[in-house]
């Protein structure tokens, strides 16, 4: 059976690194390409990151492309240092100093364009940080998302609980024009996980030390770059008050790839319209569920709702047990 065809936009930190160790270990995905973002770090760092993880994985054959530098609109806000000022928790010190040489000299909106006309409705795309990329290729091909097979998205919330501002998830808060574009204009098949989705799915700290106490090189690079992470260490979070989701870690990014590899991960999804929020100085940046209609859009997405841990914990176990597929 022919493999399924992915390209990842990621704006590389800690979670994103497990997501994309996921999809490589998983016997049925085929990436095409990494495209990378501004989000967690700059964009400089987050291709120097996606080659780390694609170096220690054995599969730098994969092309990395360099996309988005800030939002669509107004300056870059500063980075979050959740995975530290790198993105990767500060701990990686062999920087690769020729990693400009390795990165694709196509711009990564243009590889994304290119990639999916070439393959016009067999291409999943995973959005795992902020989407400008996305934005800036519906504005360069409107026919770009009908070409799309389908999309998955980490980002948003559903019930106005942020996590950077009061009301805004951090993805969604860092461009939100282009989260508005996205979920108005790509009318593929869309699935969301959100970050309420994310938390409530949360796994045992005891489980994360199993994970990455595997005897792989993944694992033995998932212990090295969350071993000085705050949002990786189980004091510190338990210290922290969550008035939301109480303890346990997350990796956030790895729920929008689990859908995209096994869709009998997600046990129950909301379809219904969503909207983004671009006013206001509380609410810029939320997502906001039409549960009842009153938008009357006739595009819907798909909002996961409840996850099967038991598969979703096996497919982050075998992401840093299996040797990644060659």
């Amino acid at each position: 059976m022919a493999k399924k065809l992915v390209i990842i936009d990621t704006d590389c930190g800690i979670d994103d690194a497990q997501a994309i160790m996921m999809a490589l270990a998983a016997p049925d995905i085929q990436i095409m390409a990494v495209t990378c973002c501004f989000g967690n770090t700059t964009v400089e760092n987050v291709c120097q990151n996606v080659l780390k993880v694609l170096s220690v994985c054995e599969r730098d054959q994969i092309p990395v492309f360099q996309g988005a530098a800030g939002p669509l609109i107004g300056a870059s806000k500063p980075f979050s240092d959740h995975f530290g000022t790198d993105g990767l928790g500060d701990v990686i010190k062999d920087r690769d100093p020729e990693w400009e040489e390795k990165i694709q000299k196509e711009h990564a909106v243009n590889a994304m364009t290119r990639l999916v006309s070439e393959n016009e409705n067999q291409v999943s795309l995973v959005a795992l940080g902020p989407l400008t990329n996305l934005a800036l290729a519906v504005r360069m091909d409107r026919h770009f998302p009908k070409k799309l097979k389908d999309l998955f998205i980490m980002g948003g919330n559903t019930e106005g609980k942020g996590n950077v501002t009061l009301c805004g998830e951090f993805n969604f808060v860092m461009d939100p024009e282009s989260a508005y574009i996205v979920l108005e204009e790509f009318l593929c098949p869309t699935h969301l996980a959100s970050w309420e989705y994310s938390c409530r799915h949360k796994l045992t700290w005891d489980f994360f030390e199993k994970l990455i106490n595997q005897d792989t090189p993944a694992a033995h690079f998932m212990k090295k770059i969350t071993s000085k992470c705050w949002a990786y260490s189980k004091e510190a979070m338990m210290n922290k008050r969550d008035v939301y989701f109480g303890s346990g870690f997350v990796s956030y990014d790895a729920y929008a790839m689990a859908a995209c590899i096994d869709s009998s991960i997600v046990t129950e999804s909301i379809e219904c319209a969503v909207h983004v929020e671009l006013q206001g100085t509380i609410c810029r940046g939320m997502m906001a569920l039409d549960l009842t209609n009153q938008l009357k859009k006739s595009h819907h997405i798909f909002v996961m709702n409840k996850c099967d841990l038991a598969k979703f914990s096996q497919l982050l176990m075998d992401s840093l047990r299996k040797p990644c597929n060659k």
